[in-house]
């Protein structure tokens, strides 16, 4: 099958190209006539509020984006699938049905992928938290059982905190327990851990902290040779690693394999390609959606510079950033440097902002 080709390919619907094509629309950019964005599914997941979907507060449609009335709008063509190889040093990338595709320009906005501890047995479904609709199908799954199950979140991040509070609102006769590698919620306020812990404990969420599991067999979760208990289901909210395809693309990348771009977003070894979001290495950038939705702003610049063939506006992420933590409960904990509170003024501006983001992103 001939590859199809493309001036500028936008590969991933993530937070920074949600951003780029608003932007691209208000300001009556058109890029230019063939552009492709590429993502797995018909609509964005908006991360911010899924624990908030699992807790019953917010519906499946209130969480996603079409992407279709985005694209026709901006002057973008809407393509389902994944990549599964890219060729940077060849400018191509061949998708999971085996389709091929050539660009001149990439923006790469794919995401990440949590990391997973080995198997040796499906005595425990093990159900990474994204992609967010394959995780969404486990947990209808999950409500449906009559029976009560023994269920454990793995990481010690915002993300795992969230979900596991979400997790006991929607199946309280689940037995639910967090368990993190190292302690919960470190590098962030010193106070947020333990207004956290007050919740997991309040909700009667078992937290085993310092307990970093690798492995899964005859139906317990393994630290090392040492079994740390059992599970019906294991949900992996772990952080960030890289799409397994990054780290053989020729594009140049860290340790961990996410790609190393400059100030500018654009990567270090193709000019051609730019990154963004989780699959992107930026030093002072975690990978988070509050940065990456700033880095959106910059690329709807940026593109239109690169195809043009002028200077690119750099990226300078912010020193600290706003952290709030729904609790399932219509509140929040926030965190700020090294200040924390809570409370459900907290809960009710963290609605405000998730909302006001699906209301400018969302064209119906």
């Amino acid at each position: 099958m001939t590859p199809s080709r493309h001036a500028l390919i936008l590969a991933g619907a993530g937070h920074a190209h949600l951003v780029a094509m608003r932007r691209w629309i208000d300001d009556g950019f058109r890029p230019p006539a063939g552009t492709l964005l590429l993502s797995p599914t018909s609509r964005a997941w908006y991360s911010g509020m899924m624990p908030g979907l699992i807790a019953g507060r917010f519906s499946e449609d209130e969480c996603a984006i079409d992407l279709a009335p985005l694209c026709k709008a901006c002057g973008v063509d809407l393509m389902i699938g994944e990549i599964a190889q890219l060729d940077a040093d060849n400018r191509t990338m061949t998708l999971a049905d085996g389709r091929g595709l050539q660009y001149d320009y990439l923006s790469l906005n794919v995401g990440s992928v949590p990391p997973q501890p080995e198997l040796k047995d499906a005595c425990v479904q093990v159900v990474p938290a994204k992609p967010f609709a394959g995780f969404t199908a486990h947990w209808h799954a999950w409500r449906d059982q009559s029976e009560p199950m023994q269920l454990a979140v793995l990481g010690g991040g915002a993300a795992a905190f969230e979900l596991a509070l979400a997790l006991q609102k929607s199946l309280p006769r689940a037995q639910l327990s967090l368990i993190c590698g190292g302690e919960l919620l470190s590098g962030y306020a010193p106070d947020l851990a333990r207004r956290a812990q007050h919740f997991l404990n309040r909700r009667g969420i078992e937290l085993r902290a310092n307990t970093r599991i690798d492995r899964v067999a005859d139906g317990w979760l393994m630290s090392k040779e040492q079994r740390v208990q059992t599970a019906d289901a294991l949900v992996i909210a772990t952080g960030a690693s890289p799409q397994p395809w990054q780290i053989d693309s020729g594009l140049a990348c860290d340790a961990a394999g996410f790609i190393r771009v400059a100030g500018t977003l654009r990567s270090e070894s193709h000019p051609e390609v730019l990154a963004s979001g989780d699959c992107a290495s930026q030093p002072g950038t975690p990978h988070s959606g509050v940065y990456a939705v700033r880095q959106g702003a910059v690329l709807s610049e940026s593109i239109p510079a690169l195809l043009a063939g002028t200077p690119l506006v750099a990226y300078q992420p912010q020193p600290r950033s706003l952290v709030l933590l729904a609790t399932a409960d219509g509140g929040a904990l926030l965190s700020y440097d090294r200040w924390s509170a809570g409370g459900r003024l907290f809960g009710m501006w963290k609605d405000h902002l998730d909302l006001s983001f699906m209301r400018r992103h969302r064209l119906d």
